[in-house]
């Protein structure tokens, strides 16, 4: 696989296409999409993380650069790109991003669809989010389980969804297997974007707190979720943070490369 050529620039981040938008050209680009008859496009937001397993998975750097955009959601990744010379490269933060859609999708009569979460979170961010957006049209609601869905299971969303035919599906699985399963069915599914946002589920059902803005801005929101739950995180970022900037380091000094295949 290699990486394609885009409408937009785009950098080589360890062997992933990352998008280098800022959150204005983001909202752009998607309501551009959004505008057309074209479907089944689906939209990754990457961090370190995410980043970390597309090197170690091939499976998972096949689903990013295979997606229509990765966009840039953590400010490393940012500081990757400016580096290189993209001086408008700036955060594309998933929730923030979902927050801007839903409002233009309230006043625009776009219609959306909320897949992810735990039992209950799905249904809870439609009610808080069609309370915050006059006009907001959620025509549906899945929580998957958290296995492998079957056959039936499969057929069954497949058919929910294209019976409701939404312009934009929400995906809060978590990353990777948001972009997994994105990659997946987006060709099975009669919508506009799938756009996986990770977390935002949890944050905007107030399940789980964000850091603070200044914390965000400087790179440091990793500390603040490392704090808030230390027994799940830390294996994650001790282990993927210092593994990033060594390769970061490798990849632009040239001692090693990172082909996208």
């Amino acid at each position: 696989m290699t990486i394609e050529a885009t409408p937009f620039p785009k950098l080589n981040v360890l062997g992933t296409g990352v998008a280098a938008l800022n959150p204005e050209t983001a909202i752009q680009l998607i309501t551009g999409w959004l505008s057309e008859e074209t479907t089944n496009r689906y939209v990754s937001v990457v961090d370190v993380h995410c980043i970390m397993q597309s090197y170690r998975r091939p499976e998972v750097r096949e689903a990013y650069n295979s997606a229509d955009a990765c966009m840039p959601d953590g400010m490393p990744l940012t500081w990757v790109g400016r580096s290189r010379g993209h001086r408008a490269m700036s955060r594309v933060y998933g929730p923030d991003l979902m927050l801007t859609l839903l409002e233009i999708s309230s006043k625009s009569g776009l219609t959306n669809f909320f897949l992810g979460g735990a039992d209950g979170v799905a249904d809870d961010l439609k009610a808080r989010m069609e309370r915050r957006f006059l006009g907001l049209r959620v025509v549906g609601t899945y929580a998957p389980p958290f296995r492998t869905l079957n056959l039936d299971e499969k057929t069954g969303l497949v058919n929910t969804i294209n019976g409701l035919r939404p312009d934009l599906v929400w995906v809060g699985l978590g990353a990777p297997k948001q972009d997994l399963f994105m990659a997946e069915f987006h060709k099975l599914l009669n919508c506009k974007i799938m756009i996986g946002v990770g977390a935002a589920f949890d944050f905007h059902t107030g399940r789980i707190r964000q850091a603070p803005r200044w914390m965000m801005r400087v790179g440091l929101e990793w500390l603040f979720r490392l704090l808030m739950e230390p027994r799940r995180l830390a294996p994650r970022y001790l282990r993927n943070n210092p593994a990033f900037l060594w390769h970061i380091f490798l990849q632009n000094t040239g001692l090693r490369h990172y082909p996208p295949t």
